[in-house]
C-alpha cells in the first residue's frame, strides 16, 4: 500500500510542476507582447497624421481643367476633312475621342505622380458607365430638341450638333488611397 500511496503523491507533485510551468510561460507570454507595443517604430505611430487627405474637389477641378483643354484643342485642329462632310463628322468621333482620351491621360499621369510624391495613391480613369447614366439623363430627347443624339464612348458623351459631334462631357472614377483615407469619388465634367 505504501507503494500506490507515493505513486499519487509523485503524479500530484508533477501535475503542480506543470501547472507552475504554464503560469510562467503565460507570464513570459504578457510580459513580451507588452513590449513589444512599447517598442513600435514611431513611424507607424505618426504616419498617417503626417500624410494630408486630398481633396476630390480639387483632383476634380484638375481633371476638368484638362478635359476641357483637350477638348478646345481638338476643336482648333485643323479637320477640313472631317468639317467638309458632315456625316463623316459624325462617322469620325471614335478617332477624336481616342485623341481626347490619350491628351487626358497624359495629365492624369502627371497629376497622379504629384499625389504619388505626397505619399498618398491617386488613380483616375475614364468612367464609361456613368458617362452613359450622365448622357441618358442630361441629353435631350423627342420632338422638337436642338441638338441631336448623345452617345458615350469610353468614358466621354458626345452629341451631334449641326451634323458635326461635340464633346460635351466625360465621367471618371477618382481612387486615392494613403495611411490617412481610402476614398474612391465618380464624377463627370463638362466641356464648357
Amino acid at each position: 500500500m505504501s507503494r500506490g500511496i507515493r505513486s499519487d503523491e509523485a503524479r500530484t507533485d508533477r501535475a503542480q510542476v506543470v501547472l507552475v510551468a504554464a503560469a510562467v510561460v503565460a507570464v513570459a507570454f504578457l510580459t513580451m507582447t507588452l513590449a513589444y507595443a512599447q517598442l513600435g517604430y514611431d513611424g507607424d505611430r505618426t504616419g498617417a497624421g503626417a500624410v494630408e487627405i486630398a481633396s476630390i474637389d480639387d483632383v476634380e477641378r484638375s481633371i476638368e481643367a484638362s478635359f476641357r483643354a483637350s477638348v478646345r484643342d481638338e476643336a482648333t485642329t485643323d479637320r477640313d476633312s472631317v468639317r467638309g462632310d458632315r456625316d463623316s463628322a459624325w462617322r469620325d468621333r471614335d478617332t477624336v475621342v481616342r485623341r481626347i482620351r490619350a491628351d487626358v491621360a497624359g495629365d492624369l499621369d502627371r497629376l497622379e505622380g504629384v499625389h504619388a510624391e505626397a505619399d498618398r495613391s491617386l488613380v483616375v480613369s475614364f468612367d464609361d458607365a456613368a458617362a452613359s447614366a450622365w448622357s441618358e439623363a442630361n441629353c435631350p430627347d423627342g420632338r422638337g430638341r436642338a441638338f441631336g443624339p448623345c452617345q458615350s464612348i469610353d468614358g466621354v458623351v458626345v452629341q451631334q450638333r449641326a451634323g458635326e459631334f461635340t464633346p460635351v462631357a466625360a465621367a471618371f472614377r477618382i481612387r486615392v488611397v494613403s495611411p490617412a483615407e481610402s476614398t474612391t469619388a465618380t464624377v463627370v465634367v463638362s466641356a464648357v
